[in-house]
């Protein structure tokens, strides 16, 4: 007799929600139109602003003479003594500019103050880094020592992830590389107990160098 009752129920709301007029149905999204507003025309502001939002300590660098100012200026302030650097394109350059660094692998887990690596591109809408394995930096010097330095140019800016993904296919064809990381700032946890914890999986500080190569 009770089944039968709740049988009964459970039909007559079936025939009231039955009787009642179909809600108006949303218009269908326009798939075409961009997710994300669009960008303002200067992309190393937007980008700045929030590459700064994610913890990196952001240095503009008039021109390639300035960076070197920039960079030994930055070393002594930190009283950075160990600087690796693997990429023999910027070994060549730093040395000619007279700032020391090391080029070796020997312990550069336990007494790397920093690495200085290049990047793929820089991404406006977060502020972020596209970084692969290719390069001779490898996989290893982005993320051990405690500073991870970046050298970039303006002309490496690009709006979307999408874009930098472009990039990339583009100068690598159909290469691409095994390891691309998109890197927002240095590491980070709020694993345990909501703590945030800095330096969690990687390095405590991100500093990236924006070159100017804009024709003036």
């Amino acid at each position: 007799m009770y089944e039968a009752r709740s049988k009964d129920i459970v039909l007559r709301k079936v025939r009231e929600a039955l009787a009642k007029s179909a809600p108006v149905v949303p218009p269908t999204p326009d798939f075409t139109s961009d997710l994300h507003p669009p960008l303002d025309d200067d992309l190393s502001v937007t980008f700045a602003t929030n590459f700064l939002k994610n913890s990196g300590v952001f240095i503009y660098c008039e021109s390639e003479e300035d960076f070197y100012d920039q960079l030994f200026a930055y070393k002594q302030e930190k009283s950075i003594e160990n600087l690796y650097v693997w990429e023999q394109e910027w070994q060549l350059k730093l040395h000619a500019a007279g700032i020391n660094f090391l080029d070796d692998e020997s312990n550069f887990i336990k007494q790397g103050d920093a690495g200085l690596t290049t990047c793929e591109a820089l991404i406006t809408r977060t502020g972020s880094v596209f970084v692969t394995g290719t390069s001779e930096s490898g996989r290893r010097l982005s993320i051990f020592p405690e500073k991870h330095l970046i050298v970039a140019y303006m002309s490496q800016l690009v709006p979307d992830i999408k874009d930098g993904l472009q990039l990339i296919k583009k100068k690598y064809g159909n290469k691409i590389p095994s390891m691309i990381s998109l890197v927002s700032g240095p590491s980070r946890t709020a694993d345990i107990e909501k703590t945030l914890v800095m330096g969690a999986h990687g390095p405590r500080e991100m500093v990236l160098f924006l070159i100017d190569d804009t024709p003036h």
